[in-house]
């Protein structure tokens, strides 16, 4: 394996190859890439590999390397990802997939002509509390998700729809077999020129209605998703990693009475894992395997290609409302 930059979440891709190699997987980190050699050559020191200042670098000196993770900005995700595969190395490219649906599809045209595995980074769907919540998906009517962070200077170069709420939008999209009916987005800049928080209310063709909010200015961290289907209320905590089911009539079979004695609660058993360190061995396993990954390339394209949709909408309604003049005129 090979990490490619090692930045805020590069080294933790590191970081979980290194446990997985000390766990007994069959799974060795050679080397990490960034061209920051102060930050490459400080997770090399502590995950025990080599450092590269390039992929040029890598892929001459390094022969045997199977597969790689793509942390990179999301401007070299393309570059970096053809390189490695026209090498013959798998890759795992984090979210958001490219810049754009252009390169996102070259990017899927390279895996194929190739015959190389690939796999979108979508984090959340290896979280446990969302796998303990696939099972139980029937026919979502209506979701409320909230994503809220406090600010970082992490990925401002991004909207917040691109940064955040993607990891949503692609639990929802694997949630809602039908196609978008319509898109409403509000958006604006805070504390950095691009979208800091955004409200997007999406109408599926099944009648399925689903109101996101990303923030990147909150002052707490939350993250939930809540969703009706019927006789079924379903809430999922992300960072407490817990499920809820609130239901009623033959739904509600072996839970525990609520406050509403009509209304039964039952708690899923939902097994406690990093989801990293899921997505990893679940990348891995589907390298050695030579088997679609459970979030394909195909994946990553659509949730960059209905991000990207919000961000245009997001574009439009500010045209629309002006406000740039309300912002001057304030000021």
């Amino acid at each position: 394996m090979a990490v490619i930059g090692v930045g805020a979440f590069g080294r933790n891709h590191a970081r979980v190859y290194h446990q997985l190699e000390q766990q007994g997987e069959p799974v060795r980190l050679v080397a990490v890439v960034d061209p920051d050699l102060s930050r490459a050559e400080a997770a090399a020191r502590e995950f025990g590999c080599r450092v590269c200042g390039s992929i040029e670098q890598l892929l001459a000196a390094h022969k045997g390397i199977q597969a790689a993770s793509v942390a990179a900005p999301t401007i070299h995700h393309l570059s970096v990802a053809r390189s490695l595969m026209e090498a013959g190395i798998d890759v795992l490219v984090e979210k958001p997939l490219a810049v754009s649906l252009t390169e996102a599809d070259e990017l899927l045209q390279v895996a194929q002509r190739l015959g190389r595995i690939g796999q979108a980074g979508h984090l959340e769907r290896f979280n446990p509390a969302v796998r303990a919540t696939v099972p139980l998906v029937t026919q979502p009517m209506f979701f409320e998700i909230h994503r809220l962070s406090m600010f970082t200077p992490r990925s401002l170069d991004i909207d917040v729809v691109l940064d955040l709420m993607i990891h949503d939008l692609d639990v929802v999209l694997s949630f809602v077999s039908s196609p978008i009916k319509e898109i409403r987005a509000v958006g604006l800049p805070i504390l950095s020129s691009k979208v800091d928080i955004a409200n997007v209310r999406l109408e599926f063709e099944s009648g399925c209605v689903a109101n996101f909010t990303a923030s990147r200015v909150s002052t707490e961290q939350v993250r939930k998703l809540r969703f009706f289907q019927p006789k079924q209320y379903i809430s999922l905590d992300y960072s407490r990693q817990d499920v809820l089911v609130f239901a009623v009539g033959e739904a509600a079979q072996g839970g525990m009475p609520s406050v509403n004695p009509k209304i039964q609660v039952v708690k899923p058993p939902v097994v406690s894992e990093e989801p990293l360190h899921a997505e990893l061995k679940s990348f891995l396993q589907a390298v050695r395997t030579r088997t679609k990954p459970l979030v394909s390339l195909e994946d990553g394209r659509r949730a960059l290609a209905l991000a990207l949709e919000i961000v245009a909408a997001i574009r439009t309604h500010s045209e629309n409302v002006d406000l740039g003049s309300i912002a001057s005129t304030n000021g």
